[in-house]
């Protein structure tokens, strides 16, 4: 299959950056003798489809006292899907970093375990899945712990560059369109009306009991 203009743009334009970044990241691996590698595995493993994202949110859903974030968190989830799943990746269609089998990536991703996935590389999927659901979390929960969601977002993002699977500028552009998808999420669920007594309290606020929803 012929690259696509925007791919050929992507690799070239990013060449640089995508090399230098994956490579600083991999001083990760150096430095620990390859002890990071489940770790980064594990926290990919948990974007993997935006299966665990999903189940999270719909849980967050069907509890009443986080029932707006679980719906902002569906719906960035569900635009972060569409834009890049259905949309960006399929249009601009680039090819992972280890397609290239005389590149600077391929002897990183057969010395971090050679994991294979079946679409195009651009932007990140899990990236994005991670950030349209950690940005409503961020957003709508108290600042003293929600940081913490924007700490998961990126080193999702990382343990996609640690593998291999993505270049950086995949995970450049997963955190782009996953932060959109996520704001706009939390700001469709904003403005949804606490009718029927669906929505709850403001999880930034301690609940007064007895007090009127």
């Amino acid at each position: 299959m012929e690259m696509t203009a925007a791919a050929a743009w992507l690799n070239s334009t990013f060449e640089g950056f995508d090399a230098g970044i994956t490579l600083a990241v991999h001083k990760l691996y150096e430095a620990c003798g390859g002890f990071m590698t489940p770790f980064m595995e594990i926290i990919s493993l948990l974007g993997k489809g935006g299966i665990f994202l999903i189940l999270l949110s719909l849980v967050l859903t069907f509890l009443k006292p986080s029932r707006r974030l679980g719906t902002a968190m569906i719906l960035g989830l569900a635009i972060g899907a569409i834009a890049v799943n259905l949309w960006l990746k399929v249009v601009i269609a680039r090819p992972r970093p280890y397609a290239d089998l005389e590149g600077v990536f391929y002897p990183l991703w057969q010395m971090l375990g050679s994991h294979v996935e079946s679409d195009f590389s651009f932007p990140s999927g899990h990236t994005n899945a991670a950030f349209a659901a950690m940005i409503p979390v961020f957003i709508l929960c108290d600042k003293k712990w929600s940081w913490l969601a924007l700490v998961f977002g990126v080193l999702m993002g990382i343990s996609r560059i640690y593998l291999v699977v993505h270049f950086p500028s995949d995970v450049l552009g997963g955190m782009i369109t996953g932060t959109i998808a996520g704001l706009l999420g939390t700001l469709i669920a904003t403005r949804i009306p606490k009718a029927s007594k669906w929505f709850a309290w403001d999880l930034r606020k301690p609940r007064v009991k007895g007090a009127h929803e």
